[in-house]
């Protein structure tokens, strides 16, 4: 039976994790994410499933920490926010080198360098692109609500189990500070009922040994090695998530997701008031990004806008997707500051209406 409580985007994802039989959780306390690792402190899961939560004494060794036990098949996590997550990329690169899956969250901060504690979506291009050292990817799941923020949890643990391959829920410190009413699964058990064929389990008289590494000196083994990472990361398009809003009869399109996508369904609203066609694509999932939908829509609409806290990242593959089809414009509002649902529609009408 599910419950209904009153939580920050932090304590959800927090919760959720323990209600999907997490394993362990490593992780390192920055704001404004902090209140993950508290939570989980406080919540006491070692005593509720036999979760192990452990501070670890940095970054670095966090993810080497969630390394080493995703190795074993653990459904393992930590969590932390960009200058966190940018300390993590090398063991990040590591874990998508050896086909491991795992759990990171990004509450997103404003920068670059130390920044500001206040919101940004400015790390799209490190959740996205890879930004540790490689040809990799990692799943990218963007939740837009408290309940998303929830939601993702388990649904990043089946995807990154499906590929193998490290999951990211990409926040931000609006959704993660803020509190919303969120409907919590029931308790699932910790399992190990998947293929394990991979995991290391110690000396077993059964099978060869499995050894679990990124390195491989011969180059034309490594050749085949990303070919076969290629491959994967084509066919995770098969999960790709989006939401539509009013999209069927627009005549004008904003793209968004997590906190800027709430903004636009604003916008939206005030929009279609005024008898103006806007519609709005939320991308749910980043990687995979929902290209093959915005091709779609970019054939129907007159011009589209890509909205988000940064100076201009999402908006790329969004250009990349309609292929110069229309006209792409960007609206953003960097450094931590958040724009109104009136600083996005001044920009639609000055870029769609009057332009």
């Amino acid at each position: 039976m599910k419950e209904l409580a009153l939580m920050k985007g932090n304590e959800a994802i927090a919760e959720a994790a323990i209600l999907a039989g997490t394993d362990a959780y490593f992780g390192y306390p920055i704001t404004p994410q902090s209140e993950v690792l508290e939570y989980l402190a406080l919540q006491k899961p070692e005593e509720r499933t036999g979760m192990v939560v452990l501070q670890a004494e940095s970054e670095l060794a966090a993810i080497n920490m969630v390394y080493g036990a995703a190795g074993t098949g653990k459904r393992v996590m930590t969590s932390s926010s960009s200058p966190g997550i940018s300390l993590m990329q090398e063991g990040i690169s590591y874990i998508a080198g050896a086909e491991l899956p795992c759990l990171i969250v990004n509450v997103v901060r404003g920068g670059p360098g130390l920044g500001t504690i206040q919101p940004s979506q400015a790390d799209y291009f490190q959740a996205t692109k890879g930004g540790g050292h490689g040809d990799y990817h990692l799943i990218v799941l963007a939740p837009a609500s408290v309940q998303e923020m929830a939601d993702f949890v388990d649904l990043a643990y089946e995807l990154a189990f499906k590929y193998r391959n490290p999951a990211m829920i990409l926040s931000d410190g609006l959704i993660g500070q803020m509190m919303e009413k969120v409907e919590l699964p029931p308790q699932k058990p910790r399992t190990s009922e998947f293929d394990q064929s991979w995991v290391i389990t110690g000396k077993r008289p059964d099978r060869e040994r499995n050894i679990i590494t990124s390195l491989n000196l011969d180059p034309e083994l490594q050749y085949e090695h990303n070919l076969k990472l290629k491959e994967k990361y084509n066919r995770m398009s098969e999960d790709v998530m989006f939401e539509s809003l009013h999209c069927d009869d627009a005549e004008f399109l904003l793209v968004a997701y997590g906190s800027s996508a709430r903004i636009c369904q604003k916008v939206v609203a005030v929009a279609r008031g005024r008898g103006q066609r806007l519609g709005l694509l939320r991308p749910q999932t980043l990687f995979p990004f929902p290209t093959d939908e915005l091709a779609r829509l970019a054939g129907k609409v007159k011009g589209i806008m890509a909205v988000e806290l940064s100076t201009g990242q999402m908006v790329e593959d969004v250009k990349l997707a309609v292929n110069g089809r229309v006209p792409v414009y960007h609206y953003g509002m960097p450094g931590g500051k958040v724009h109104s649902p009136d600083d996005v529609l001044e920009a639609v009408e000055e870029n769609f209406i009057g332009g």
